[in-house]
């Protein structure tokens, strides 16, 4: 059976590079959100919370239909579960959704496979003399090793000690390249299996530099014989070397989940480098078993950073996936009506968190305070100004009235000018009467419906909050009719470009609530965020998609 880490999920999602996600933990969730404790999260609202489950069984994995309402496929037919194979497709009845290839991990190595590579290699003959023998079982073991469950250090350090005692060296060395290309001692180990000191270390860096531009293994068996660079080099002549190897190390092409952090096929990976004071005499198996070496040292070298880096997004997705919580901890949710004011609301982050906001709250036994706010950006700064501006909101809570509020976010966001962001916003306070008493800071005016005609709150224009030192908020007016109701919205929902990169536009949005004005307000709700999705379709969401609809209700004893 195959252990979580051998299998990946290759996920494409629409406008999305594919992104390969292992399967770490069993059952392996699926589904929206991450409150269902999900481990791979799909965005897309159709795609139910619980949706389908990966779990461990004799003979492999099964997926099973955890309750998505469309169904879940494999290889275009719907299952309620399925003993899954390598290159199986996995979708969920949806066009323009979610693609999940099942990758199972790769067999492990035989003795017999790799005596069937060795034996086709020229001028190596299994039947060879004793000491070829065993310098082929020092290879199988060594080749074992490499995918052993040991501590990767403990493994390259055996590989090292393979390879001195099929060559006889003194020395051998494991560099690692950095950024920069740069090689560094990792390991370093004497003949007997002894532990050098890294920082004492003094390479031929003339073998390992030819080595590396030329992208060819340098043996040399007596450096009196070799070419003068390499004689008269000053390590090797202070150390009083007579036969250095220097094997470089190379990236193989093959997918990686981020594109940011992919390896380029060839990019320097490091360095097999061994050196003995004797002269050596390294026969034709020698030096195929050596290059056989440095190609599984390549690769454990490649795997090993590959798995860094899923270990150090794994990391980054749980702090965003505690900072999305966060946020969804601040929305309201369960929004519930108040005695003059019946509210529905919906926000759709492009990331994991995002930079809109709303919120409902009493501000008085006789007025409810409403807003809606877009901060420029996206992802995570973002979200931690929406906080700030959510916890300065609050203040009007205690009375502070809100052109006061505005004018105190406005100059702390300016005079904290390395923050770099700003914010569109709205705020309303509506009273028993239908008093309605609004500010808004560059935010697109929210649509009224009366008697099933809509038109716009305002006209004039106004700054963001945080764009100009200086600038001043007014109060505004507005009386409200019973059943009157306004329709907010960020800019998600206008600039929702379709594949022809149109926009959705503010003329749509009019003629969509126009169409479901007498509509309750879910039904009116659902059609506006229906249309999104059916303009934009085959188009990924690019911006954060927020709405709060409110709607005035005089109350009896008014």
């Amino acid at each position: 059976m195959l252990s979580a880490h051998e299998t990946l999920l290759e996920v494409a999602r629409p406008g999305c590079a594919p992104e390969f996600v292992p399967i770490s933990v069993l059952p392996f969730l699926i589904g929206r959100g991450s409150e269902s404790g999900n481990h791979l999260l799909l965005e897309d609202p159709r795609i139910s919370r619980r949706c389908a489950a990966i779990v461990d069984v004799e003979g492999g994995y099964r997926l099973e239909d955890r309750g998505h309402r469309q169904g879940v496929f494999v290889n275009g037919r719907r299952i309620a579960q399925r003993l899954l194979a390598d290159g199986d497709v996995i979708e969920f009845g949806l066009e323009d959704s979610c693609r999940i290839v099942f990758h199972s991990g790769p067999p492990q190595p035989s003795v017999a496979s790799v005596l069937t590579r060795m034996e086709k290699l020229p001028g190596v003959e299994t039947t060879a003399g004793a000491g070829g023998l065993s310098k082929l079982n020092l290879l199988l073991e060594a080749t074992s090793l490499l995918h052993s469950a040991l501590p990767l250090d403990a493994v390259l350090g055996s590989m090292l000690d393979h390879a001195l005692t099929i060559t006889h060296a003194e020395r051998a060395l494991l560099l690692e390249a950095d950024a920069d290309g740069t090689l560094k001692v990792r390991l370093a180990r004497g003949s007997g299996g002894t532990e050098l000191a890294a920082e004492g270390i003094t390479p031929s860096q003339t073998a390992l530099r030819s080595a590396v531009e030329q992208r060819v293994a340098v043996i040399t068996d007596d450096l009196n014989l070799a070419g003068m660079n390499l004689q008269s080099a000053q390590s090797v002549v202070i150390q009083g070397l007579r036969a250095v190897v220097a094997i470089p190390l190379f990236a193989a092409p093959h997918a990686r989940a981020d594109e940011s952090v992919m390896l380029r096929p060839g990019q320097l990976l490091g360095a097999l480098y061994l050196d003995t004071r004797r002269a050596a005499a390294f026969s034709n198996l020698d030096r195929q078993i050596l290059d056989a070496l440095s190609a599984q040292a390549a690769s454990i070298l490649d795997n090993a950073r590959l798995l860094e880096r899923e270990r150090e997004q794994r990391r980054t997705e749980q702090e965003l996936s505690i900072a999305r919580e966060i946020q969804q901890g601040l929305t309201p949710q369960g929004l519930r009506d108040f005695p003059h004011l019946a509210v529905a609301g919906v926000q759709h982050p492009c990331h994991a968190v995002g930079g809109d906001y709303f919120d409902v709250f009493p501000i008085s036994d006789e007025a409810t305070a409403f807003l809606i706010a877009d901060v420029a950006g996206k992802g995570l700064g973002a979200a931690l100004v929406t906080t700030l501006l959510k916890g300065a909101i609050s203040g009007m809570r205690l009375g502070v009235g809100p052109v006061k509020v505005f004018d105190h976010v406005n100059r702390f966001l300016c005079e904290h000018s390395a923050v770099g962001r700003y914010a569109t916003m709205f705020f309303g306070t509506m009273s028993a009467t239908g008093r309605l008493e609004f500010l808004h800071a560059g935010h697109p005016s929210p649509l009224l419906i009366r008697k099933g005609q809509v038109s716009d709150l305002y006209l004039d224009g106004s700054l963001p909050i945080g764009l100009l030192e200086g600038a001043e908020f007014t109060a505004s007016e507005a009386l409200l009719e019973h059943g009157d109701t306004l329709v907010l919205f960020t800019d998600g929902i206008v600039e929702a470009e379709n594949e022809q990169r149109e926009l959705f536009g503010f003329e749509r949005l009019r003629e969509v609530t126009a169409a479901h004005a007498r509509e309750p307000m879910e039904s009116l709700q659902k059609a506006i965020l229906g249309a999104v999705t059916e303009f934009a379709r085959g188009a990924g969401q690019s911006d954060d998609i927020t709405l709060l609809i409110v709607q005035y209700r005089r109350p009896a004893t008014a």
